[in-house]
């Protein structure tokens, strides 16, 4: 397999650096999505395109074995960054172990399933999928994704996002300003309650967002205002209760202030992720072999919607170093990092940890 790898260098470093040059954000991933599935269908695979009701999902498969492995093709890049998540690298990666083990599929007892997964960073793309079927009969899901340091038994936090809008009235703030109520007021009042209720959160909890209006001009009483929150727990338990509180000072904002606020939710709550230990295992061990750095054991740090598929399949997620440490995710110089040699060492490491891995838990479900 890992020669079968070696043999599409070339055309897995061309998708990623095509992806790369040509960022699409989510749920507009159009090219990204077409050059992996044109890519697979090149190489046998019976594609569908768009899949599971999303314009810019795929679903391609090859074997027809009764252990049925998932490969998760993320390629949405950040607005304003672009790659700088190195998603191009994922879903080469992805892509490079499907081909890996499709011509083994038959002996290995396999099906293989490559599932193009849009909107990863914004949209919650795998848990609409997860919704609608696509994950339906997996045994084993799996991905990888870059990062300053290679781990395998990868955690992440629960994610929640939260659309605030404040509703008030408008007026002359010198004329008559008791006339008015203040929606920008309201959003202060909200802020001033959540900087409070950080202090009694437990260690873990996260509470951050940003203002996205709050007037037009300083001669008028504002009478809109909104603002996009996220919230983040080490569980998805924990992160309903966390909602209610941080919902809670919002709708403080509204009371103290005579405005109306509206509530919304843009997307689905991301999971916490949850390593399958025997694929972890089989990761490790393979990972290992390919020479990897040893893995390191990290807190939670990140979210992803491949955590609502944990739930569902047992999974792995491993992260591999792209840039030593040097940068990290969401940063302009990851972007960068996404096209270093290091980067290309990653993904074909990646390509080959998974088909390997992919391969060993075939053998031991069919054993």
């Amino acid at each position: 397999m890992r020669d079968r790898v070696e043999a599409q260098r070339a055309p897995l470093l061309d998708l990623s650096h095509r992806i790369h040059a040509h960022p699409e954000t989510a749920f507009g991933e159009h090219r990204a999505a077409r050059w992996c599935a044109e890519l697979l269908a090149a190489h046998g695979f019976a594609v569908t395109a768009p899949a599971y009701g999303l314009e810019t999902a795929f679903e391609a498969t090859a074997g027809d074995g009764p252990f049925t492995v998932v490969l998760a093709c993320e390629y949405d890049a950040l607005p304003g960054l672009g790659h700088a998540c190195g998603h191009n690298l994922i879903a080469a990666a992805g892509v490079g172990a499907a081909l890996a083990l499709a011509p083994h599929a038959a002996e290995l007892g396999l099906t293989v399933r490559v599932l193009g997964t849009p909107a990863e960073e914004r949209g919650a793309g795998k848990a609409l999928l997860l919704e609608a079927g696509a994950f339906e009969g997996a045994d084993a899901a799996m991905m990888v994704h870059p990062c300053p340091f290679d781990v395998a038994d990868f955690r992440s936090f629960a994610l929640g996002t939260l659309s605030v809008a404040y509703a008030g009235r408008s007026a002359h703030p010198s004329l008559n300003p008791h006339e008015g109520r203040n929606a920008a007021d309201a959003l202060t009042v909200a802020q001033v309650a959540l900087g409070l209720l950080r202090q009694q959160l437990p260690a873990g909890w996260r509470v951050h967002g940003v203002t996205t209006h709050a007037g037009d001009a300083p001669n008028a009483i504002p009478d809109r205002a909104t603002a996009e929150y996220e919230i983040r727990a080490l569980a998805a338990e924990d992160l309903r209760e966390l909602r209610e509180r941080v919902e809670a000072c919002f709708r403080a904002g509204a009371l103290a202030t005579g405005c109306e606020v509206a509530l919304t939710r843009p997307e689905p709550d991301y999971l916490d992720f949850r390593s399958d230990p025997s694929l972890t295992a089989l990761w490790e061990a393979n990972a290992r072999t390919l020479g990897r750095p040893a893995p390191e054991r990290r807190e939670p740090f990140a979210c992803t919607d491949m955590g609502n598929v944990s739930h569902a399949v047992p999974a792995i997620h491993p992260v591999l170093d792209i840039s030593g440490g040097a940068c990290g995710p969401h940063e302009s110089a990851f972007a960068e990092a996404a096209l270093s040699p290091a980067a290309e060492q990653a993904l074909f490491d990646g390509a080959v940890g998974m088909a390997w891995t992919a391969a060993d838990a075939a053998s031991a479900h069919a054993g």
